[in-house]
């Protein structure tokens, strides 16, 4: 289970605003990169942790049923959010690393409060003027950045959904856009469509057997 340590040692160390920042959709061969900030109230923190929090963890971890539910508890607990995307043609002109730190920084314009610092999981944003700390597998060790993981996976997995109504033959309701065997199939067979990253592999490497 994932504790509060981190968040109440920053608040007992005066900072009072904390941001969980988290993306969703690097490996993906389609569509954006999406990133969430979230920031609970302070007190959330400091009084007795209500009984859900206990099951936030990296949403990769989560079944679909689980992280929707617990997106709607972070929702309804959560002071300020913040959410932020990299398109495509963004991921092909920057690379996916820079794309998803754009993503992140945008994610963090579009909070109403300003943070008195940054939890972020992975490599350090670039460019910020705030106090951070950048924790590899932080959706796994850091409360916000696991709760940041799970809204933007729902995000974009709904977004994926309406996608799907537009662009059926990739079965991007099921896939995600992810390099599964089926979304392989449909490439081999249709081709990419106006949303796919071009500068991924979006083929396999058939490897023939005689």
């Amino acid at each position: 289970m994932i504790g509060f340590k981190t968040e109440k040692a920053l608040l007992q160390g005066g900072r009072r605003h904390l941001a969980g920042l988290d993306e969703v959709g690097r490996g993906s061969l389609f569509g954006p990169v999406v990133a969430v900030a979230v920031m609970f109230p302070p007190d959330f923190f400091l009084k007795k942790r209500p009984s859900w929090t206990g099951q936030v963890i990296d949403s990769k971890l989560l079944s679909p049923t689980k992280r929707l539910e617990l997106s709607k508890r972070i929702l309804e607990a959560v002071a300020d959010l913040g959410i932020g995307y990299a398109t495509h043609l963004e991921i092909d002109r920057l690379n996916i690393y820079r794309a998803s730190q754009l993503a992140m920084v945008r994610a963090l314009d579009e909070l109403s409060l300003k943070p008195d610092a940054i939890l972020v999981d992975g490599h350090p944003l670039k460019g910020i003027d705030y106090f951070q700390m950048a924790v590899p597998q932080g959706d796994r060790k850091i409360f916000s950045i696991a709760a940041a993981s799970i809204v933007a996976k729902v995000f974009r997995d709904e977004l994926m959904d309406a996608l799907d109504g537009i662009f059926p033959e990739y079965q991007l309701g099921r896939n995600r856009g992810y390099a599964t065997e089926d979304h392989f199939q449909a490439l081999e067979k249709n081709g990419p469509c106006a949303l796919h990253r071009r500068s991924f592999r979006l083929y396999r490497e058939r490897v023939l057997i005689k």
